[in-house]
């Protein structure tokens, strides 16, 4: 029985599949088996996986005739046999010490479900300099409760960085399909049942980044469908912790943030008033000057601000007013 299973699904990835499975085939840790599943490719990728295969007994080849990621990455899942799931992209790189950093951190912290890990952004074009400063955010964002106050803003975890515990996916549930993220839909679904995860230190995997990624090229990774399964998840979360529960106030009034705040009344959250940092902001509902708003002991804040120098502006002036992140207000985009 292998300590560790590494799923790594396929598609048309002839150009960079060999890289990445040379830096499984090179782990540290080489008690693990690599499931490959092919999801119908056309190119030489399987031709690449069969020769991996034939050399390396820990390597299998599947199939998933379903094409998207989240089908060929659960058909992986249901035949692991081990304790530990490792995932992986096609086109990113592992670190040597990937594996046995993660699987000792599993070991050594029952209490914990998932590990993840720093990730190198490695860029293919100049179109993609915005996805480098998402990789400085997410980077920074490590501890368990630093993800638990950050999963709405972006999503916390970069998915092929990392490892959990299968007990986890078979109580929780893996991937699922629908017209959201399912890799942020999981990690989301996994946090609100209260499984504990953190990242390691160190970085774990080299995270190429191209024009073609899903994430550019796909609906279910645009803004409105990360907003609108977020919204789902937070307006479970402010049930929860809220003590003001239904009510909320808004920091943002233009016009997207009232936009995107608005969501939240199809699950019943009650909008009290908008904190605006202009005097002059002339709306239908109840507008405050930011350095006017009531004590943290009256109301519970989103800020839905998403430029992130003016997020950590904010945080810096609620902290200075007594106001705790998570307990007081929860930064949202």
């Amino acid at each position: 029985m292998p300590k560790v299973s590494v799923i790594l699904p396929f598609f048309n990835a002839d150009v960079s599949l060999k890289r990445a499975l040379d830096s499984i085939e090179n782990q540290t840790l080489k008690d693990f088996e690599c499931i490959l599943i092919n999801n119908n490719s056309t190119d030489k990728s399987v031709e690449i996986a069969k020769h991996q295969i034939e050399k390396d007994k820990r390597f299998i080849l599947i199939n998933e005739k379903k094409q998207g990621v989240m089908f060929a990455s659960n058909a992986g899942s249901d035949i692991a046999r081990s304790k530990y799931i490792a995932r992986m992209d096609a086109d990113d790189v592992a670190s040597k010490d990937r594996l046995k950093l993660q699987s000792d951190f599993l070991d050594d912290n029952p209490d914990y479900g998932a590990v993840g890990g720093k990730v190198k952004h490695i860029s293919h074009s100049e179109n993609t300099k915005g996805f480098a400063r998402y990789v400085d955010w997410v980077n920074s964002v490590q501890t368990y409760s630093d993800i638990l106050n950050s999963q709405f803003i972006e999503s916390p975890i970069v998915n092929p960085s990392t490892m959990w515990r299968k007990e986890v996916g078979e109580k929780y549930g893996m991937y699922k399909h629908g017209d959201f993220p399912e890799d942020y839909e999981m990690w989301l679904r996994w946090l609100n049942k209260g499984v504990k995860i953190k990242k390691l230190n160190e970085v774990v995997l080299n995270w190429h980044d191209s024009d073609t990624r899903l994430t550019r090229t796909q609906s279910i990774y645009s803004d409105s469908s990360f907003y609108r399964i977020k919204t789902k998840y937070l307006a479970q979360w402010l049930e929860k912790n809220n003590p003001f529960h239904p009510r909320i106030v808004v920091w943002g009034a233009s016009r997207i943030s009232r936009r995107r705040a608005a969501l939240l009344k199809q699950y019943g959250i009650e909008i009290e008033f908008y904190i605006d940092i202009k005097r002059s902001r002339q709306l239908e509902q109840k507008v405050i000057y930011y350095n006017e708003i009531p004590s943290s002991k009256e109301i519970f804040i989103l800020t839905y601000i998403k430029q992130m120098d003016a997020r950590e502006e904010i945080q810096d002036f609620l902290h200075d007013r007594g106001y705790i992140e998570g307990l007081n207000y929860l930064l949202i985009s």
